[in-house]
Formats: C-alpha cells, structure tokens, sequence
C-alpha cells in the first residue's frame, strides 16, 4: 500500500513540475532515462547474482546453512563468507532479502551483510601498501568482530 502511495505521489509530483515547466521536465525525464540505462548492466548484475545462488542453493539448503536453526555455526560462517566476498551493497543488500525469503536468519544475514561491508580480505594487499599490515590486520579483525556483535544484536532486536 506505501508502495503505491509513493508511486502516486511521484506521478502528482511530475505532472505539477510538467505543467510548470514542460522544457525542463522533459529534459529532467531523459537525464533519469539515461542514468537508468548506466545502471541497467549492474542491475542485471544484481538478478544474475541472486537467480544463481537461489538456483545453485535450494530453499531447504539456504534453512540449514544460514537459517535461524543453524545458530552461532550459522552466524560464524555468515561472516566468514561476507569476509571472503567482494560485492557492492547495491547487490548484496537485494541478494540479502532473497536469502531471508529463502530462509535465512536475521543473524545471520546482520552478519554477512556486515562482514561483506566492513572486512576486506580481497582487499588487504591494497589496504596493507597504503595503511601497513598491522593497521589492515587490525582492523580487519575488529571489524569482522563487530560483525558478529552486529549479528547478535539484530538477533536480540528481530528475533
């Protein structure tokens, strides 16, 4: 229903501005047309992505591995897979809300999402050249320890 409140709202919004001034709005209507077909690749990206894991890991599987009942075991190897993983956020958040609807558990989904965001192992070659091994090292770790006080507490709040 919010959806189509805000779609509503959009339409009033750009038939005003259409009526005010139709040069402009025009011209706004193709900057959003072309910036939606930069975006399209990656968005293709981000359906890919998300068909190939549900595809590759069945509903019964995602409930095991990463399902509320796979617990602290579940949590732990959450992470370490968002540790390992390079992904943007615009396509580990929607691949996220498949997971859960698959049956994955909020903890562990705080804690892949989390880990994905904040621990960089891909990454540490790069990050040790410009801030040092033991500052890349240290970091890492404390943010892959945040990840899972991250999980924890959303566990606590929407479990």
């Amino acid at each position: 229903m919010f959806t189509y409140l805000l779609y509503t709202l959009a339409i009033i919004g750009l038939a005003i501005s259409f009526f005010k001034d139709r040069q402009k709005t025009k011209s706004a209507l193709v900057k959003a047309w072309k910036s939606f077909e930069n975006i399209l690749p990656q968005i293709l990206v981000i359906f890919l992505i998300i068909g190939f894991a549900l595809a590759v890991f069945p509903p019964e599987t995602i409930r095991k591995l990463l399902g509320a009942e796979s617990g602290m075991l579940g949590v732990i190897a959450a992470a370490v897979l968002g540790a390992v993983t390079l992904m943007p956020g615009f396509v580990a958040f929607p691949l996220a809300a498949a997971l859960l609807k698959s049956g994955a558990g909020y903890m562990q989904l705080a804690a892949f999402v989390s880990a994905l965001m904040m621990v960089g192992v891909v990454t540490i070659p790069i990050e040790r050249k410009t801030f040092g091994m033991r500052a890349t090292l240290t970091r890492n770790i404390a943010a892959f320890c945040y990840s899972l006080v991250v999980a924890v507490v959303m566990g606590v709040v929407l479990g």
